[in-house]
């Protein structure tokens, strides 16, 4: 069952916990913490060495106040009192002292606690003093709500969650990583839902460190792949699954949970056998068992791994076939058919090159930060992923979900190449004509490289 409008006081109906109390002092009411001097100065230090102002952090309470940041209609919602209990699963490694244990503390004071049936904490192979006897001596406090288990051997994000999964008792599971990318609401979604404050999201994928499912379900499903290492892909791989396997995943406006964003990882992330790219290793086994054919895709981005041996795949493939899940078509064009296909409908894919060979190139540019230049690189043989376009038909020139259009004047008729997010009113069209020019046709102006370089920026002249 889920959320319905408050009529009344019921008995049998519960309202969320209710807003914390307006306090003061470093950190409360949701207020960011200033340093000073000294203090100033040690917080860069600790930001540029642990990703994060530890100094900050130690100053706020463990009990911090903070605002309702959620859609005020969700105040007004209340929900059913017998449902299924939760167990919390927080795993961390080597984490501080005060974001570890403010986590604890506000998953116990904002959670109705008839619903919480247990914190299990998950320490990944901790070396920090703090995180010994100490830990062990606060957490006293909570009595048998809060369960502490060790490894003593380096499991990483994927093997510890599993790890709390398998020892939760509750109903429910609730996962929280300690160490989001958002895109547009398709149309169809956004037709579906009548209160878009307070409705679910029906979402493609999800983040991995932050979500909650029915424990029969998840290991029903398949739990997480437990030849994945470390961290990365693991994501997709469930998003993938469940979706293809006959779930759904929802996003939930009325339920807001706080992440530590970090730039960097202040940990090892070396997986077995001192593999380096465990995001990659993970990529291509989540890409060979659930993505079919499409996974000519990933491996244009990722050619380096087509042929490397990330282990048995079997049980992963029986697992599929036992689940009678649907193919990865099935779940372009159902479950996200807003998503450009680099290769398909379209009039050319492939490298935009000179009689130079020089190939139109991001430069590795990234493409989510607003109006991107593009630029010109000698022609990568066997192909690069920062080198290729689609001609859609829609004439667009474009990549996943950039598109080109004519930039900033340089010099009289030359203007700057630029990729900038695709509109669906976007009256941008390029056309391919006799002798291989392409040309912008509601302006004229054609690409040209005359006077570039590899690795400069490329230019869109006039006829």
């Amino acid at each position: 069952m889920g959320a319905e409008k408050s009529q009344g006081t019921s008995h049998s109906r519960t309202h969320t916990v209710p807003p914390s109390k307006r306090r003061f002092g470093p950190g409360e009411n949701g207020e960011g913490v200033y340093l000073e001097g000294e203090e100033w100065k040690k917080g860069q230090e600790q930001i540029k060495t642990f990703f994060m102002n530890v100094l900050a952090s130690d100053k706020i309470s463990l009990d911090r106040s903070i605002p309702d940041s959620r859609p005020r209609e969700c105040l007004s919602l209340s929900y059913p009192r017998d449902l299924p209990t939760a167990s919390v699963v927080i795993v961390f490694t080597n984490e501080f002292f005060s974001s570890l244990l403010r986590t604890v503390h506000s998953v116990v004071n904002r959670t109705p606690i008839h619903l919480l049936k247990e914190i299990i904490l998950v320490d990944d192979n901790s070396d920090r003093e703090e995180l010994g006897e100490p830990l062990v001596e606060h957490l006293k406090r909570f009595g048998s709500l809060v369960k502490l288990i060790r490894s003593t051997e380096r499991l990483g994000l994927i093997r510890a969650k599993l790890r709390g999964a398998k020892e939760a008792i509750g109903v429910g599971i609730f996962w929280w990583s300690l160490h989001y990318n958002e895109g547009p609401m398709p149309k169809s979604e956004i037709e579906r839902r009548k209160n878009p404050q307070t409705d679910y999201i029906r979402s493609p994928t999800m983040a991995g460190g932050l979500f909650a499912a029915n424990r029969e379900y998840f290991f029903e499903v398949g739990g997480y792949d437990e030849e994945m290492d470390i961290w990365g892909g693991e994501n997709l791989e469930i998003s993938f699954r469940v979706w293809m396997c006959g779930g759904s995943i929802e996003l939930i406006p009325c339920s807001h949970v706080g992440h530590i964003y970090r730039p960097g990882h202040p940990y090892n992330m070396t997986g077995r056998n001192g593999n380096k790219d465990v995001h990659g290793t993970n990529s291509k086994r989540l890409a060979d068992v659930w993505m079919d054919d499409y996974s000519r895709l990933f491996y244009v981005h990722r050619m380096g791994l087509k042929d490397l041996d990330v282990g048995d795949l079997t049980e992963r493939k029986q697992l599929r076939k036992r689940l009678r899940c649907r193919s990865f078509k099935w779940y372009l064009d159902n479950v996200i058919p807003q998503k450009f296909v680099p290769d398909e409908n379209v009039y050319a894919y492939g490298r935009v090159r000179s009689e130079r060979s020089l190939c139109l190139d991001t430069l590795q540019r990234l493409e989510n930060k607003g109006t991107v230049i593009l630029g010109v690189f000698a022609c990568q043989e066997g192909g690069s992923a920062s080198q290729m376009f689609s001609l859609s038909k829609q004439h667009e020139l474009r990549r996943e979900t950039t598109c080109v259009e004519v930039g900033d004047l340089i010099r009289p008729d030359v203007y700057n190449a630029v990729l900038q997010d695709c509109r669906e009113d976007s009256t941008v069209e390029f056309k391919h004509i006799e002798g291989g020019v392409l040309q912008h046709k509601k302006r004229g102006l054609c690409l040209d490289v005359d006077g570039v370089e590899s690795g400069g920026d490329h230019r869109i002249l006039s006829l």
